[in-house]
């Protein structure tokens, strides 16, 4: 770190306000630039309207997801718990539906309390018995996996699930829209206005900013972080439902993989227009630059382990951006 500072220090104004500048920017510029990229090497099948419609519609789960987990990482903590929650939300929904007759509305309902309390838990655990987030989020996520093949038996369920229910995915309420994209934007949207518009999202940036200050300030810094988990887990939740909606079935694990690119998402997002500060819209366009880019790569016919390469090389470059954006800011 001390090296940092020096370095730092031997800098001119001018070089600090381009490493400035290219640590807020650079993710844009490379989302555009892979837009342009992926538009002249297949004119015909990647601009258009309807296969951009396709990329944000694909994504917006993950957006979902990320976005609570923003708002857990916002108040300085991680939540590992949420690929696994929403595995576990999508059979429980389905199995409730189907198993237990209960209305669509009804299940959608229980899921979404028990995201909430799934995030409560998180947050007590955390906040009460001062157990480390990465720790309890796992160990409470491992649990929810074993609850999934608990109640699924480790069989997808699939059978018996209404047409009404698979609409709320595949359907297009609003203007042909498809509906995972407004609601995505519905919840990005609230998410937005919660942390920058509202006294209850200054406590939550003055927490993750700094939690002792905070608590001198009078901030109830546990309550805070509980919140921040139980957004998380309602996200989670919701990420479940849709996901079952859209494949027909509540199946053990489909979600898990949500977990690494909602991280990839966030920490993408840290690194676009503030420096290294976690933030709703620079979640979103996170969560943008890896859906084209996992498009581009279906496109070119690029095999499927070349997704799990770009993605986790994507976490690292987020990572490696959000430092550099922190340290301009320190410096």
């Amino acid at each position: 770190m001390t090296d940092i500072v020096l370095t730092n220090r031997r800098m001119s104004p001018s070089t600090k306000q381009a490493l400035g500048i290219f640590a807020r920017y650079a993710t844009i510029v490379g989302l555009v630039a892979m837009i342009l990229a992926f538009s002249i090497l297949s004119p015909k099948a990647f601009p258009t309207l309807g296969n951009f419609t396709n990329v944000i519609n694909q994504a917006s789960l993950a957006m979902i997801i990320a976005g609570g987990l923003t708002m857990a990482v916002i108040i300085g903590e991680l939540d590992l718990s949420i690929g696994f929650a929403a595995s576990l939300h999508g059979i429980l929904v389905t199995g409730l539906i189907v198993r237990n007759g209960l209305p669509i509305p009804a299940a959608i309902v229980l899921i979404l309390l028990a995201g909430a309390l799934i995030g409560l838990v998180n947050g007590l655990i955390v906040t009460k018995i001062k157990v480390n987030s990465v720790i309890a989020t796992l160990g409470v996520g491992t649990i929810l996996t074993g609850l999934s093949f608990a109640y699924s038996g480790g069989a997808p369920i699939v059978a018996g699930v209404p047409e009404a229910f698979l609409q709320i995915s595949l359907g297009r309420w609003l203007a042909g829209i498809p509906n995972n994209i407004v609601i995505m934007a519905v919840v990005l949207g609230g998410l937005w206005l919660i942390v920058e518009k509202s006294a209850i999202g200054q406590e939550i940036q003055a927490v993750g900013g700094n939690a002792a200050a905070a608590r001198l300030a009078g901030v109830n810094v546990d309550r805070i972080k509980i919140l921040g988990f139980v957004v998380s887990g309602i996200c989670a939740a919701l990420t479940g439902i849709l996901l079952a909606s859209r494949l027909g079935s509540g199946t053990t694990s489909a979600a898990d993989s949500y977990l690494l690119t909602a991280f990839a998402a966030v920490f993408l997002g840290s690194a676009t227009l503030r420096d290294g500060e976690f933030h709703i819209i620079g979640t979103f366009v996170g969560a943008l630059i890896i859906a084209f880019g996992f498009n581009g790569l279906n496109i070119f016919g690029a095999p499927t382990y070349s997704q799990y390469i770009f993605q986790g090389a994507i976490l690292i470059v987020a990572v490696g951006l959000s430092s550099l954006g922190r340290q301009m800011a320190e410096n």
